[in-house]
């Protein structure tokens, strides 16, 4: 079983002990780890699972320290703001803003540093459907009404006939599906943990058997294992691992500072869904990548129009803390869009205001609406203080 299937089951956390430990040898008994022990292991997936090495290029993109940073309390609009007690109400490991390509404010916690990489979870879906981008761009996949059975033709048959690229990249496939974190027999807790027919990818053997619920486009409908078939199929469509691909597209061309590693699933393949581990600044270099236009040295990696097609707000999504989404992007009305993880992980950026926030962190709840409500606040005092 995956360590997001094991996410999934997590449940109430014990207190915080006042010594940092290191995750328990059984799994299985995530749902008693510390919050110390979540971070390390937030902080030691590659270490814990297999993964593929997405590496990076012989040069690294600067990112130079912007002459006004944004100091350790500030206040705005009558009310003053503390990093150092935001990050630890948020148990964030690491929070840092770029303002046209400058860092603005760099901070680590929970014992990271600036060469610690930390697990992405959701944060890959947003990479996976940039990929599927530049593989349209490349013409290996022939477009977003090109047919999910074109490339995977184990589908053929079941719920998944007739839906599209595009389906997939904007979550309305139809096909039902359960992404509760706290059921063990939710779909999202089961799929790609085991191989159950041999020769066939873990994934695409658990979501050819999902049924249909909805017509295709019909509806938004979370669905992880939705963004890990979407990996399988870029993969086929290309010839080669995801990981390979997105260091030749975009980790190696823009200059990523470090190697990153991407969870496997039972099977050997990436999850398109989940769990790339990067360092922090890296983080923010793929929002400045996406700020950038899919740009790399006025080279486009994406098709004309991309960016915005797909950080555009394509489906409402019922869900207060964001309200639309694009293509594995959530989006806001106001233009902003954002990269978004389990446990408090996030690429969020503000075109308008040439902004991206990266931040890492370890919640206890996989979702707390408290917590998004607390960090929007927060990260937009931020932005009205650098306007």
């Amino acid at each position: 079983m995956s360590l997001f299937s094991l996410l999934a089951c997590a449940s109430v956390l014990a207190a915080v002990p006042a010594k940092v430990e290191t995750p328990p040898p059984d799994l299985a008994q995530m749902r008693r780890w510390t919050p110390q022990q979540r971070a390390a292991a937030f902080s030691s997936v590659e270490k814990m699972f297999p993964v593929a090495v997405v590496k990076r290029g012989d040069v690294v993109r600067d990112m130079p320290l912007a002459d006004i940073q944004v100091p350790s309390t500030f206040t705005q609009e009558g009310r003053t703001y503390d990093v150092a007690s935001f990050m630890e109400a948020q148990n964030i490991s690491g929070l840092l803003v770029l303002k046209d390509g400058e860092i603005v404010l760099e901070r680590y916690g929970l014992g990271r540093g600036p060469q610690d990489r930390w697990t992405s979870f959701s944060v890959a879906k947003s990479i996976t459907s940039t990929l599927i981008g530049a593989a349209i761009a490349d013409g290996k996949i022939t477009g977003l009404d090109a047919l999910v059975t074109d490339y995977v033709p184990e589908m053929a048959g079941g719920a998944y006939e007739g839906v599209t690229v595009r389906h997939l990249l904007t979550m309305s496939s139809g096909v039902k599906w359960n992404e509760d974190y706290t059921d063990p027999d939710s779909d999202v807790g089961k799929v790609g943990g085991a191989v159950t027919e041999p020769g066939v990818n873990p994934i695409v053997s658990y979501m050819r058997k999902l049924p249909r619920q909805n017509a295709p486009g019909a509806a938004f409908t979370y669905n992880t294992g939705e963004t890990d078939l979407a990996g399988v199929l870029l993969s086929r469509a290309v010839g080669k691992p995801i990981s390979d691909y997105l260091s030749e597209k975009i980790w190696a061309p823009y200059g990523m500072e470090q190697d990153a590693a991407w969870m496997r699933d039972a099977g050997g393949h990436e999850r398109g869904g989940c769990c790339l581990s990067l360092t922090l600044r890296d983080y923010a270099r793929v929002g400045q990548f996406m700020l950038d236009g899919g740009l790399i040295d006025g080279e486009a990696v994406l098709p004309e129009g991309w960016v915005s097609e797909a950080t555009s707000p394509l489906l409402p999504t019922g869900q207060p803390e964001r309200e639309s989404y694009g293509y594995f992007w959530w989006t806001q009305g106001d233009g902003s869009y954002a990269a978004v993880g389990i446990h408090g992980q996030a690429i969020l950026v503000y075109p308008d205001e040439r902004l991206v926030v990266a931040v890492n962190s370890a919640w206890s709840d996989a979702r707390s609406s408290e917590l998004y409500v607390q960090r929007d606040n927060f990260v937009g005092a931020i932005r009205a203080s650098l306007r």
